[in-house]
């Protein structure tokens, strides 16, 4: 729970330290007064967007700071932070702190570790619900009817699955689909792939080959230069007082004095020897060198035809001389597709058709879940309604199987939708077409109870969710709010003295203006100043005694 908020400089408030309790907490105020402000300044320290409005006017900086207290029912926000790497020990606070510059500039701390905007909104989001005046509109809306359903019943590990399942199938169906398309494309384009085949294969690419065929047409364009250098090689080795001849007259020499035994002679003559074994590997590449150009298989001029036409080839493809022989083998094999296209469709439509099994046994478990979650929810808010003066109001919530497997979904192939009666003998219709705004308003603030009830956030705030609304409804909407405040922390920003006189704690915003205009916060610590400002909201400025005793009766029930 909020056990703590610490405000400076955000627009009338100047400096305020609130200590937060358990239960129901009630603020009060004249309008105007700043309830809205205060609100403002906690969605800021949980991660709501900055306005550089929210700055006191003259200040460079706002700042923030709300704490937050965690118990043993909040295992999986525990879970959040250790996740992030914030380690928190038994009994620690969470701090979440915020600070905005005038220029705009915003900065965001976990226990006091810079974090950023985005993951300080997570935090805030396990942290705190906010149920504004104006949000219940959306329930009108049949679109959110599901959404709604899934998340009273706890439906986020069958949601998972049946996304999963719908994914799977959906990838799927997209590899038949495209194997059809693809298969229908080559049956038109066979011939044109047979011939391009028939063409790859007479040509016979090869990989690296015109490498290959690039250094030949090297040496054969270097034919006379090349010759005439190895004749010379050869003549300047291999003629009398070549280097084969003295090299030879070297080794006569140290052989007539053979019979010295000395190191020096005999290394000399191991390095004459292998002299001559290396002149002689020369010679021999030489003559081969030589003799290639006479027995070589290919012409300068069929060279250069070959690679015309490797070229010619690559360039009908689209892709280098190197990648043809690749080309051929997936030509190849869509051919070879198209001549088993009835195997290979019955493979792919086979995998389809599980994948589609296995969403819809998903989407089928999920609806089960649904129609169980619907009939609790709809016992759970019919038991609502009447303590809100609407006990003859019906509400279903219709689950309908979608027959269309085009209107199916990663969310399943249920149309969900909430409908409701508000006469006897009446059919159940949409909300919005028969209920008036008044039952209207009761009844999203109905949904919005029994919503709160299942969520696993500890602090819940409603915003004026009581406004226009008095008397024993507003009682009612008290008696809600008190019994949500069992199992959450609630604040309540309200106008009504009945809801107010409910409160463990009582707080009054009110704003001063001598040299400049402040937003205070009063803390009410007893009975009397609690019947004094429920008087106020009770009959105005002028408060009589008749607006006390209407008070003290409103607090002395809440004591009975």
């Amino acid at each position: 729970m909020l056990t703590y908020l610490s405000i400076r400089n955000i627009v009338l408030i100047e400096a305020l330290d609130l200590d937060c309790g358990a239960g129901l907490i009630a603020l009060t105020g004249e309008t105007g007064a700043g309830k809205s402000i205060l609100l403002d300044a906690l969605g800021l320290a949980l991660g709501m967007r900055a306005e550089t409005g929210l700055v006191r006017a003259g200040e460079e900086k706002a700042e923030v700071a709300a704490s937050f207290a965690l118990t043993d029912k909040d295992a999986h926000i525990f879970r959040f932070f250790e996740k992030q790497d914030i380690a928190l020990q038994p009994g620690e606070e969470i701090i979440l702190r915020r600070s905005l510059t005038a220029d705009g500039r915003s900065k965001a701390f976990i226990n006091d570790r810079p974090v950023s905007i985005g993951l300080l909104k997570e935090a805030g989001a396990r942290l705190v619900e906010v149920h504004g005046q104006f949000e219940t509109h959306g329930l009108l809306h049949v679109k959110t009817h599901r959404r709604v359903l899934d998340r009273f019943g706890g439906h986020e590990i069958l949601l998972q699955e049946t996304a999963a399942a719908w994914d799977g199938w959906q990838a799927a169906a997209e590899k038949l689909k495209n194997a059809r398309a693809g298969l229908e494309k080559s049956k038109e384009e066979q011939d044109f792939l047979q011939h391009l085949l028939d063409e790859l294969e007479k040509l016979s690419p090869e990989a690296e080959e015109e490498d290959r065929l690039m250094e030949k047409r090297s040496l054969l364009a270097n034919h006379e230069k090349l010759g005439e250098a190895f004749a010379q090689c050869r003549q300047i080795l291999a003629e009398e007082d070549g280097a084969e001849d003295l090299v030879a007259r070297a080794q006569t020499v140290l052989d007539r004095v053979g019979d010295v035994s000395h190191e020096g002679i005999v290394n000399a003559a191991g390095a004459l020897e292998r002299a001559a074994a290396e002149i002689a590997e020369a010679l021999g590449q030489l003559e081969t060198l030589g003799s290639g150009f006479d027995d070589e298989e290919m012409s300068l001029d069929m060279i250069e035809e070959r690679l015309f036409a490797l070229r010619d080839c690559a360039r009908k493809h689209g892709c280098a001389i190197g990648e043809l022989p690749q080309k051929q083998e997936e030509i190849a094999a869509q051919l070879e597709l198209i001549e088993h296209e009835d195997e290979a469709l019955a493979r792919l439509e086979k995998d389809e058709k599980a994948a589609r099994e296995i969403y819809a046994a998903a989407a089928k478990k999920l609806s089960e879940a649904r129609q169980e979650t619907a009939a609790r929810l709809e016992k759970e808010l019919l038991a609502e309604l009447p303590l809100l003066k609407l006990e003859k109001v019906k509400f279903v919530a219709e689950i309908a199987v979608l027959e269309d497997a085009a209107e199916w979904g990663m969310e399943g192939m249920d149309r969900v939708r909430f409908l409701v009666a508000t006469n006897p003998g009446q059919q159940p219709e949409a909300l919005q077409k028969v209920a008036s705004g008044g039952e209207l308003s009761r009844l999203m603030l109905a949904f919005k109870v029994v919503m709160a009830g299942k969520s696993r956030i500890p602090c819940l705030i409603f915003d004026e969710i009581d406004s226009g609304i008095g008397g024993a409804v507003a009682d009612a909407v008290g008696a809600h709010l008190k019994r949500l405040s069992k199992h959450h922390q609630v604040l309540v920003v309200t106008h009504s003295p009945q809801v107010a006189a409910k409160a463990d704690a009582h707080w009054v915003i009110s704003k001063t203006q001598d040299e400049k205009t402040v937003t205070e916060v009063n803390i009410l610590d007893g009975t009397d100043q609690r019947r004094e400002e429920i008087a106020r909201m009770l009959s105005g400025q002028d408060i009589t005694e008749e607006a006390r005793a209407a008070a003290a009766k409103l607090i002395g029930s809440l004591a009975a």
